[in-house]
């Protein structure tokens, strides 16, 4: 079993963090306090709905392997699933960047016989997932 990576939460994290930033030092250095304040509100309502929309996707999304097959189940209420079987799995792409690297996180694309499964981003532990895959 596997899932979306942490670090998808960061971009709203950080624009989250910005604002409190932003609330901070605006008193000190704003001339006109309430342009300040509406902005600071902007950037942290679009943190929050971020945070919420990347936290709901991490929730929502599975990402399972069993001894028959490649399982992936995204959304909530309209829902979109995936499967594989595994004597269908031609290869599993692993694509990792440096941070992707250093955090343990990276995308995943599974090929099979004749169709593949989209390439799944972000996923916690991905060199573990295709050890699983490969191992059967």
């Amino acid at each position: 079993m596997s899932k979306i990576h942490w670090i998808v939460l960061c971009p709203g994290l950080l624009l989250v963090l910005v604002a409190v930033a932003g609330v901070v030092v605006a008193p000190s250095f704003a001339v006109n306090q309430q342009v300040v304040m509406i902005g600071v509100g902007a950037v942290a309502l679009i943190g929050l709905l971020s945070l919420i929309g990347a936290w709901f996707r991490r929730w929502t999304t599975e990402l399972a392997v069993t001894d028959r097959r490649i399982v992936y189940k995204r959304g909530f209420i309209r829902r979109h699933t995936m499967e594989m079987n595994m004597d269908k799995v031609e290869s599993v792409d692993v694509d990792q960047s440096i941070l992707g690297r250093m955090l343990d996180f990276g995308d995943i694309t599974v090929r099979g016989t004749g169709a593949g499964i989209e390439p799944l981003k972000g996923i916690d532990s991905p060199i573990a997932f295709r050890n699983n895959v490969t191992a059967r």
